[in-house]
């Protein structure tokens, strides 16, 4: 009796201190039993010789841009907004049947929407592709440099900025604007008019198209004979492609090949309309080759050629069995050389007559 007492006193106290016990404190407590075989382990207990998992470490958040990518390498300058282009508002670049997009809200609460657009001209067609926007901060860093703050090709992007001033800079093809707009807290929008319009230009001989790969033009600012130096505004430009100017009179170097077939032409440019020039080149397409004894005889590889001109202008220069070079039209000397002799053979070029031309090696 006495020592069942005892027993009861002990496992009262012991029970006492394990509520008592303070956190981080450890109790002695009884041998947990081993599960039966076959037992399955209870909820969050590891199998026998694994050791529990680590708790998966937080990823870090990241920056992200609106639409979701993230921009974890890189910051903007201050005032700068981090977007994506998004499609114009201006009711008036809606396609047909399209449904009207409503007003993009600002991405931020310390921004305001800034709104731009352009157009041909004053009170012309709006500009519905081909611009580059870009938004700098108005004063250079202490590099010399102006941080840029946005940019979109959208043809009415919307910007979402700081009240403060900027600079706007629009191109269009070789037209670029630049211009200063102070930003407020109200919502922003102006209309850039850039005075321009488009040229296109095509190569005849003749009435046949000149094939677009085979033209290249060079593009000046200002007429033939408006004096001054030339200022080159494009060079090679492609055939048959719009191609944007500010208004005003060019001056257009048109070649044809790679010889001696140019034309130059003045034309005029204005705003909001698209000038079709079409330049008539007096040319023919020349092959020349190298025959045994006589014309129709069999043709004779490796020749070194040259055209020249009868007062001894070198025209062009090609190795080659069978070379073909657009002539401008008139009278020519094809010297062929091969294997220490020399031939050579004088020829007419009529525009818009190509022309085989044979020289006898005899």
């Amino acid at each position: 009796m006495r020592l069942t007492r005892q027993r009861l006193i002990s496992t009262c106290l012991a029970a006492a201190l394990a509520v008592a016990a303070p956190a981080g404190s450890s109790v002695a407590q009884a041998p947990v039993p081993a599960p039966a075989a076959g037992a399955a382990p209870a909820a969050g207990s590891a199998p026998s010789g694994e050791l529990l998992p680590l708790a998966a470490e937080p990823q870090r958040r990241r920056r992200h841009i609106p639409g979701g990518a993230a921009t974890p390498f890189f910051t903007l300058p201050d005032g700068a907004m981090p977007f994506a282009p998004q499609a114009g508002t201006n009711p008036a670049l809606q396609l047909p049947g399209a449904p009207p997009q409503p007003n993009i809200v600002p991405q931020f609460t310390d921004r305001t929407p800034v709104n731009f657009d352009a157009r041909y001209k004053q009170n012309g067609q709006f500009v519905r592709g081909g611009l580059h926007w870009r938004v700098f901060a108005d004063k250079p860093e202490a590099s010399g440099a102006f941080a840029l703050i946005a940019e979109s090709r959208d043809a009415a992007p919307t910007f979402g900025l700081r009240p403060g001033a900027y600079i706007v800079h629009t191109a269009f093809g070789t037209v670029a604007q630049a211009q200063r707009v102070e930003i407020g807290t109200g919502p922003f929008r102006q209309t850039v008019v850039l005075n321009a319009g488009a040229l296109k230009l095509v190569g005849k001989v003749g009435e046949r198209d000149i094939p677009n790969a085979r033209m290249a033009y060079d593009i000046f600012a200002g007429g033939l004979f408006d004096g001054g130096e030339p200022r080159l505004v494009m060079r090679q430009a492609p055939a048959g492609d719009l191609i944007a100017l500010t208004e005003g009179t060019y001056h257009i170097v048109s070649v044809y090949g790679d010889a001696n077939a140019t034309i130059r032409a003045d034309v005029r440019i204005r705003a909001g309309q698209v000038t079709d020039a079409v330049v008539h080149h007096r040319a023919a397409n020349v092959s020349l080759r190298l025959v045994r004894d006589r014309e129709g005889g069999e043709p004779i590889g490796n020749a070194a050629w040259t055209v020249l001109t009868p007062g001894g202008d070198v025209i062009k220069e090609s190795i080659g069995a069978f070379p073909s070079m657009v002539l401008q039209e008139g009278e020519y000397l094809a010297i062929a050389r091969h294997e220490g002799r020399v031939f050579n053979r004088k020829f007419q070029v009529e525009a818009g007559k190509d022309l085989e031309l044979q020289v006898v090696a005899r």
